[in-house]
This record gives structure tokens, sequence and C-alpha cells, in this order.
């Protein structure tokens, strides 16, 4: 039996938000999204990140009956974070998922005592940022869903998904205590759920802005890519998405994780099960080195794609890869030329598709299951004629998406939660 209700999904992105709306039935009811540089230049204001947060979600809540939203779920960029008083009061702008650490200290620090397979090492970690936040000696260091979260239901509380990189543990399901041993005080980290938990309900004061039912239950979140991942519609092991945008993303849903700090493979926690990957430096950077988008639109309906060049190419915009082989000096190898632009790009796509298919192959090589089919996200899976050669290539169905909406994922996950 479907869930009854409506349930709400958020997302923050870079420069906006959005909000869906779905029914027990996962049919979307309503959506919206607004712009963060319509209330602000500075992406990094906690307070503009709430205005769009706001604005979405109260033009989706327009088009339904409030009074049948039942639960909420929000998903937010990983990694980004900010520190707030006992209030909830940010204390100062967000540290942003690309802002990299400069504190030698803080890196050496993280460098000794954290495992070789957490995600919390490296300058863009988000515990870099939180030993750089304890500086302001707030109250509590939270992520960007978390506060977003926290304006809702008035819990610090985080998730599973976005605490990866701040150095949970989603296998013990605990904040681990090396991380004390860095110099943080762990009493400054939010309590954690799993995504699709429920945290809490709404405040009076989120009830009667959003004009919700005081008893919406605000559920456990996840990052954007968790949350986009989910809202193709993958729902058992072996479900891959591949993100063919200017790199290429791999994830795989796993019975097991997987851990691969050498190939920038982590796993997370979500839904019962793992959600495995690593990304490539080959993709549509690779590509654009040696096509424009328009050449390439113009040239694919002149390939074959159930034909084979016979090309071993390996795309890559410079030297160097992550995965699925971690080589900083791993030269990219596009020769050959064929005298036909056609069939050069067509190399291309067989030389992405190729590594797509080595990236799966590696995954299961890490204990992942086989692959049963893929679905394909970002600008790179418009093009009929990649579709087709990377399915011959990796031999599995290519999946329509149910969705390529981070929102409509974060909207599962409050159905989730709703349905506990």
């Amino acid at each position: 039996m479907p869930a009854e209700g409506l349930f709400v999904g958020l997302d923050l992105g870079t420069s906006g938000a959005r909000a869906v709306v779905i029914d027990g039935d996962d049919r979307v009811r309503a959506t919206a999204k607004s712009a963060m540089a319509d209330f602000g230049a500075n992406h990094r204001d906690p307070a503009i990140w709430w205005q769009a947060a706001e604005a979405a979600l109260n033009c989706a809540l327009a088009g339904v009956a409030r009074a049948d939203v039942r639960a909420i779920a929000v998903d937010g960029t990983s990694g980004t974070m900010l520190p707030v008083d006992a209030d909830g009061t940010p204390l100062a702008e967000g540290l942003m998922y690309n802002d990299a650490c400069e504190d030698a200290a803080i890196l050496a620090a993280i460098a000794e005592h954290a495992p070789a397979t957490s995600a919390a090492h490296g300058p863009t970690s988000g515990l870099a940022r939180a030993l750089l936040f304890q500086r302001l000696k707030p109250a509590a260091i939270l992520h960007q869903a978390d506060w977003i979260a926290f304006r809702l239901s008035g819990r610090f509380a985080s998730d599973a998904n976005n605490a990866l990189k701040s150095g949970y543990d989603p296998v013990r399901a605990e904040w681990p205590v090396w991380i004390g041993a860095t110099g943080l005080d762990m009493s400054l980290l939010p309590d954690v759920a799993e995504p699709g938990v429920p945290v809490g309900t709404l405040t009076p004061e989120a009830a009667a802005l959003t004009r919700l039912p005081a008893d919406t239950l605000v559920v456990a979140g996840t990052t954007d890519g968790c949350a986009s991942f989910l809202a193709t519609g993958v729902a058992e092991a072996g479900d891959g998405v591949s993100a063919l945008g200017t790199t290429l993303t791999i994830k795989i849903l796993s019975d097991l994780p997987i851990f691969a700090p050498d190939y920038g493979i982590y796993s997370h926690r979500i839904l019962g099960k793992w959600l495995a990957g690593g990304a490539s430096n080959s993709g549509g950077a690779a590509l654009l080195k040696h096509f424009t988008a328009e050449e390439m639109a113009a040239l694919s309906p002149a390939i074959d794609p159930e034909t084979d060049t016979g090309l071993d190419y390996y795309p890559l915009p410079k030297p160097g890869e992550r995965f699925p082989i971690a080589d900083p000096l791993y030269a990219p190898r596009t020769t050959p030329r064929p005298e036909s632009r056609a069939e050069f790009l067509k190399a291309l796509f067989e030389g992405v598709a190729g590594v797509e298919a080595l990236a799966y192959a590696r995954l299961a090589e890490l204990g992942a299951p086989p692959l049963r089919s893929v679905r394909s996200v970002g600008g790179g899976a418009g093009n009929p004629v990649w579709t087709r050669i990377r399915a011959r290539r990796l031999g599995v169905a290519m999946a329509v998406p149910r969705s390529t909406e981070a929102a409509f994922g974060a909207a599962l996950l409050a159905k989730a939660g709703a349905d506990r």
C-alpha cells in the first residue's frame, strides 16, 4: 500500500534551492525553485540559503493542500558547514564544499589520526572546516542541510551522508573517538541519524511560517549527490548511476560498503543499503578538449553506434587519473586519430564508455555486486548515439531515470521517514 499524504523534498544547491512535493505513489504534485542571487551575491551567507529555501518551499506548497503534508527532508551540498551558537544563529559565513583549508597543522593532525579509509582526509574535508570553526567557540558545528533542517525542527541533527567527510563512521554508526585526538571538541558535532529516519517535528515557528501541520515530520536528509542518485529510481543492489558531466562519476547500490581511498571510493549508508562510487577525470571535459558541444551534436547523427572503431582511447583533459586507475601521472590516450572528425568523436565516445565499464568492473573487484542496470544523468546522457555505444560496452539495461532532481530524492527520503 502506498503511503498516504504528501511528502516534501528541499534541495540546497550551489546557486539556489528547489522544492518538490510528491504523493504516496511518488508522483510529483508540485515543484518550485529559487535563485540565491535574488537575495544577495554572497553564496556563503546562511541567511541567503534560508531565504532561497523558504521561497522555494512556500512556492511549491502554494500548489498543494498543505494540511496533507506529512514529512519533509532536506539535502545540501556535501561538506558545506557553518558554526552556530546555542540558538542556532550562525557565527560566521559558511565554508563551502570546495573551500580548502590552508592550515597545515590541522591537515597534519587529521592525517596523523584519521584511518586511511576515512573520508575526512584532505584540505576540503568537513573535519578540517570543523577544526577551523572551533576557534570561534560555537555551541555546534553543522552541515548546510543540518542547519536548514534545524530551522524547521529546532534540533541540531545531521545525517550519515553529510557527516561522512567530517569523520563519521557509517559502518559503526558513530563519531569515532580518534576525532577527539585531532583536537576537535566532539561535543560540537551534531547527533547523526541514517537518511530517512525522523529526527523531530516542526517547531511552532516553522509550522506558522510554512502553514504546515504541527506534527509534520522532519526527516534526516542527505547530500545533494546522494539525493540525485536516489531520484533516479535505483532500488536493487547492482543498480548503477553514471553522471556524464565535466567528469565521469560512477555510483552503484551495494549490500556491502566499499572503502578504497586510493581510488577515491567511499560508501554512504542509505535506506538499508550502501552507495559506493568514485569519480574519473574522464568525461565531458576530455571531449571538450577536442570538440565543442555544438560540434558533437552536429556530428553524432553520422556515427554508427553498432560498430566499433577498434581504437583503444582513454580520454582525459590532462595527465592524471583517480578512478578506475589511480595514477596522478596517467597520460591521456587519443591516438591514432582517424581523418574523419565523426570517426574521431566516435572513438572518444567509445573511450569514455570503456572507462565507465572499467570503473564498474573495479567496483565489482572491490566487492560491489554485479552490474544489473545503469541510469544516466548529466549533459552527456542526452546523446542517444553515445548512450547506445555505452550500452553495448556495458552489456546491461540502460534504464530511464525516474527523475534527475535532487529534491525528488529528498522527497523520497521524507516519504520513507513517514513510512517508519
